[in-house]
């Protein structure tokens, strides 16, 4: 495959003010923060603020690498975010099928990267295989690393504003608290 491909942003909306998330894709509590991204955007406004996602996948969230690099490919397909994001919210709806049982026991062990890549396919109805498989997608994956490293971000999920990391927002806030952050 030709060094062509362009990963596309995570970012929505478009205004001054930049929420951060670095999540996890298959952690229960950045699924939940994943989940509450749309609301927060629509309430905090498209023009006041960005939401930008990287992936800081975790060790022991064993299938992580194979999702984060499927999410990262979708990203290089037609649609780049909003594909990416069918992928993200296929393994945010489905999550029991992207995990282990307490991080090691489970009929997931016997999942092959091959047998998670088509479950993340049948889940989005997105053809991942080609994207998945470009030689040098890792180096869009090992900026999103670099960048978690960089800014000191070691669990997910962790938010910056503007710049600044902010130990004392979650994934359990409610929304509307998310957004007083930014008035």
């Amino acid at each position: 495959m030709a060094n062509d491909w362009h990963a596309d942003p995570l970012v929505w909306g478009h205004g001054p003010r930049l929420l951060e998330v670095f999540l996890e894709p298959t952690c229960p509590f950045s699924v939940k923060t994943f989940h509450k991204l749309d609301d927060f955007l629509a309430q905090a406004g498209e023009s006041k603020v960005s939401v930008r996602i990287w992936f800081n996948s975790q060790p022991w969230h064993l299938l992580s690498p194979i999702v984060t690099r499927a999410i990262v490919a979708a990203s290089t397909l037609d649609g780049g975010k909003e594909t990416a994001k069918r992928i993200m919210a296929a393994v945010a709806n489905r999550r029991e099928e992207f995990v282990f049982e307490n991080h090691s026991t489970g009929p997931n062990r016997d999942a092959t990267p091959n047998d998670v890549l088509k479950r993340l396919e049948e889940a989005s109805g997105v053809a991942l295989t080609q994207a998945f498989e470009i030689p040098d997608l890792d180096s869009e994956i090992k900026r999103h690393t670099k960048y978690a490293r960089q800014n000191g971000i070691h669990s997910t999920p962790t938010f910056m504003i503007d710049g600044l990391v902010e130990p004392g927002m979650g994934s359990g806030d409610k929304v509307a608290e998310w957004v007083k952050r930014f008035e």
